[in-house]
């Protein structure tokens, strides 16, 4: 097909050869070039059959043709390395979070502002049949209005995943668990409800004082801007394997709870004179080694990726509603240092 979108892919761990498939198998994109710090021959990308990179310096030296970078890195680089592809006036897929700060997020969005480039933000989630039908249920007022939402996410993260040398577990690369592990939910909240004000926290570090530099459990709670209130309870010391990832809203005319390990199932709708319709199979989480993430739905973000740049949809999320997740998670923080300050 002409017209191919081409993208390099920065960073070829877990996600970034995720990103590189969905690429590949999409006909109206193309992978030019994939870019790691680490060789070549450690990585598996070999049937990838593209030209490698060490740096980003690198790549750009080759004058390889490309639009769009794919910001597969540690967290802590997705906002200087979103703004250095920007200021080659180039577009950026950033997985999430955007950044570890609203100032940094700011300066990825000033910067695409200047050079009228997208930024494109990577919450998968949203694709998910039971996050597109719960999304139509409240713009639609179906529920009436929002009484309570609790969100309730707990994870095994333990040492097949903090590994010595890594990355994860820092306060500089990973940001804490809110950013690396459960920031698609809270997009799944805000995308839902809108901000949050009023946050109140209580934090305890359980089984990860030797592994990560943060916290590893919470229970927060907080009132909605537009009405309601919420709770967001999460761990990572939960024992052996996921356990789930759920979302239960009380609202005026009914209740609906969504679970499973990835908020993948409908478990309960009662509404009043609603009759929920049969959704589409969701994918199972993705495959992370050792562990599993989120729903397997980045195809779905290419094609959007795609559609964008030929002028024919709009990006799913996009940069001022991934800054807005990490300024939640910051505030969501802001308390936990407070306590930890305190003691």
């Amino acid at each position: 097909m002409e017209n191919k979108i081409k993208f390099v892919i920065i960073g070829a761990g877990h996600i970034g050869k995720r990103h590189a498939t969905m690429i590949q198998e999409n006909q109206e994109a193309e992978l030019v070039a994939l870019i790691d710090i680490l060789p070549q021959e450690k990585l598996s990308i070999e049937h990838f059959e593209v030209p490698f990179f060490n740096s980003i310096a690198d790549l750009l030296a080759s004058n390889i043709e490309f639009d769009i970078a794919s910001i597969c890195t540690p967290n802590g680089l997705h906002a200087e390395q979103s703004i250095q592809i920007l200021s080659e006036n180039k577009h950026v897929v950033c997985e999430k979070p955007m950044g570890l700060s609203k100032d940094n997020c700011e300066r990825v969005i000033f910067k695409s502002l200047q050079m009228s480039k997208h930024v494109f933000c990577v919450m998968q989630n949203r694709y998910s049949p039971p996050s597109t039908w719960i999304k139509s249920v409240v713009e639609d007022q179906i529920l009436g209005e929002i009484y309570m939402v609790q969100i309730n996410c707990y994870w095994n993260r333990d040492d097949r995943y903090y590994k010595d040398g890594n990355w994860k577990g820092t306060k500089g690369l990973d940001g804490g668990t809110l950013f690396t592990q459960f920031s698609h939910f809270i997009d799944i909240m805000y995308w839902l409800f809108g901000d949050i004000k009023n946050i109140q926290g209580k934090f305890a570090d359980f089984n990860h004082k030797d592994t990560t530099d943060f916290e590893d459990s919470g229970f927060v709670n907080f009132d909605f801007v537009q009405g309601g209130m919420g709770s967001l309870n999460y761990s990572t010391a939960i024992a052996n394997r996921n356990l789930e990832s759920s979302m239960t809203i009380i609202g005026e005319k009914g209740s609906v709870k969504i679970g499973g390990q990835y908020m993948n199932e409908v478990e309960i709708c009662e509404i009043e004179n609603y009759e929920m319709p049969d959704l589409a199979p969701t994918n199972p989480g993705n495959d992370y080694g050792s562990y599993k993430g989120s729903a397997a739905n980045h195809h779905f973000v290419i094609q959007n990726v795609v559609d964008t740049l030929k002028g024919k949809n709009t990006a799913t999320t996009n940069a001022l509603e991934g800054l807005k997740v990490v300024e939640i998670i910051e505030r969501i923080y802001k308390i936990r240092d407070e306590q930890y300050n305190a003691q």
